[in-house]
């Protein structure tokens, strides 16, 4: 592979940068390995020159190869298309937060992003989508089962933390506490954080002092549950463009009146709420819940929506590329890093517009 050169300017400072892009592959599976060097390199095809250059983006709450209910696998070509399509609009890191289908053959694809996988979703029997988890027949089983998920996942576990519970006919918890501080140390000592989904107000003070390392969705919080996040460091990923299915989910559950006016009500207090957590300091990342009901390559909407709770254009972005990479403990653009990048030719704290028609994707150091 030729060496490469990119020419622009960075954010979140704005200032001007040069990197250049080198084949470092490996000897031992020859694979090519595009890497970000701060030095020049003779010869060196420039294949952008002016613009805006950040790190790869992330979908820091996705699923690869998660398609429609009931069911919800979808077979390996079609969970490469998803891939495919986060790659076209730039979201070089999934965050996989749950899928019944094994995906990770397609770590041996050059051309796709990376995903860090979270393994099936643990649930218990009828209280989550049919298909989709993994069911605990016996809740003492939690911890054993969780073990052997952060073993499957990329270091990452998926609980359900509430769901509907139809012998009340509205959302209710999913675990006790004790077996929840069983499960989430048993994760921990594999390695591996853990997140839940959490739409309700009751599961979450449970949860959060277990040791839960981040809520998915979180349109319960309250003050006391965000002083509990704050305190515990709790992190937040909201998939804002997610919770505009709230009032057809609700329309859908005449059976359930209870449960109806409940999903109604969050979802009218939703940006609220987590406009709150972001001024008490949890820390928001971005996350579509692409897979089933939202379609892949929307990171931009969701860039959009979380300015609409008060973030910044750079923080907002932020928390869809350079910030959310440190959370997940991956390089933004350092010297020796994969050369994952993306270049627009306008400042894409602009908006989705901007950021949705990216001018140049590069992904392992090959052009797209």
């Amino acid at each position: 592979m030729p060496a490469l050169h990119v020419r622009g300017r960075g954010l979140p400072d704005g200032q001007p940068v040069e990197w250049w892009v080198v084949d470092e592959g490996s000897a031992e599976d020859g694979r090519s390995r595009g890497v970000l060097r701060s030095e020049p390199v003779r010869g060196a095809e420039t294949v952008w020159d002016g613009g805006w250059i950040v790190p790869g983006l992330v979908d820091a709450h996705c699923h690869v190869g998660l398609g429609p209910v009931p069911g919800g696998a979808v077979g390996i070509d079609e969970a490469a298309a998803q891939a495919e399509t986060e790659r076209a609009v730039g979201a070089l890191l999934l965050r996989d937060c749950g899928s019944p289908t094994d995906t990770r053959s397609l770590d041996d694809r050059d051309d796709l992003p990376r995903i860090i996988r979270a393994g099936r979703h643990v649930a218990k029997p009828k209280r989550y989508l049919a298909g989709y988890a993994v069911d605990v027949e016996d809740e003492s089983q939690l911890p054993g089962i969780v073990a052997e998920q952060a073993r499957r996942g990329d270091g990452w576990v998926k609980l359900v933390g509430d769901w509907i519970d139809r012998s009340i006919g509205d959302l209710a918890p999913l675990w006790d506490d004790e077996i929840l501080e069983q499960a989430i140390a048993a994760a921990h000592a594999n390695g591996a954080r853990v997140t839940a989904h959490v739409f309700g107000e009751d599961a979450l003070p449970g949860l959060i002092n277990a040791g839960i390392d981040c809520i998915e969705h979180g349109t319960g919080l309250t003050d006391d549950t965000i002083e509990l996040m704050v305190e515990r460091g709790t992190a937040l990923v909201p998939t804002l463009i997610n919770l505009e299915n709230f009032p057809g989910i609700a329309d859908q559950a005449a059976k359930y009146p209870t449960y109806a006016a409940h999903m109604r009500d969050l979802y009218q207090r939703s940006y609220a709420r987590v406009a709150a957590a972001r001024e008490a300091g949890v820390p928001i990342y971005a996350g579509t819940d692409a897979g089933s009901t939202i379609a892949h390559g929307r990171i931009g909407d969701e860039i959009d929506a979380l300015r609409g709770i008060g973030m910044s254009a750079t923080d907002a972005l932020g928390a869809a590329c350079w910030d959310a990479r440190t959370w997940l403990g991956r390089p933004g653009l350092v010297d020796g890093a994969p050369a994952d990048l993306v270049c627009y030719d306008e400042d894409p704290r602009l908006g989705s517009a901007v950021v949705n028609e990216p001018g140049l994707v590069i992904l392992r150091g090959r052009v797209f």
